[in-house]
């Protein structure tokens, strides 16, 4: 993974909305929350289209791996027939050939292991942005709550205040 992208993630998991607010001073609370919530999805997207290519790589490596077995077992046979008609040329020639699919395919191996340990990072960071996500839309809607409770509060406050001046 992008050296880029596994700090941006960090950057966001880290993070909170209340520092990110306190960061950016004179503009809209609201929006700036807004903006997280959606860099986060932004950030899902990137490490989503990062887990395709290593998930579409490791298929690509494990039908690698089946053909290379496929063809080391059928140039098992043919050896044994070169050797059992005395071709010796052609015994030589499929035993170079299986010594080659051979040095292939502990790397292939190592590929599919490899890209399995980064799909399930991977899928860890798309877990813990979603979590921050819902951390943050739980953090907007209470923070719109209180704006409206606070309108509410002062628009029912002014109300009953000038009631009460006309009872006086």
């Amino acid at each position: 993974m992008k050296e880029g992208l596994i700090a941006r993630v960090g950057r966001i998991v880290s993070g909170s909305v209340h520092s990110l607010i306190d960061a950016i001073e004179n503009t809209a609370p609201e929006t700036v929350m807004e903006e997280a919530v959606r860099e986060i999805d932004g950030a899902i997207d990137d490490v989503r289209a990062e887990l395709g290519q290593v998930v579409a790589g490791k298929h690509l490596a494990n039908t690698r791996l089946l053909e290379t077995n496929q063809q080391h077992e059928d140039l098992s046979a043919k050896i044994e027939l070169a050797v059992n008609e005395s071709r010796e040329d052609l015994a030589e020639a499929a035993i170079a050939r299986q010594l080659d699919l051979e040095a292939q395919i502990p790397v292939l191996e190592a590929t599919i292991n490899d890209s399995g340990a980064q799909e399930k990072e991977l899928e860890g960071y798309v877990a813990a942005l979603q979590a921050k996500k819902r951390e943050m839309q739980e953090e907007l809607r209470r923070f719109r709550a209180s704006v409206t409770e606070a309108s509410q509060t002062s628009t029912g406050q002014g109300g009953t205040g000038g009631g009460d001046h006309g009872m006086l």
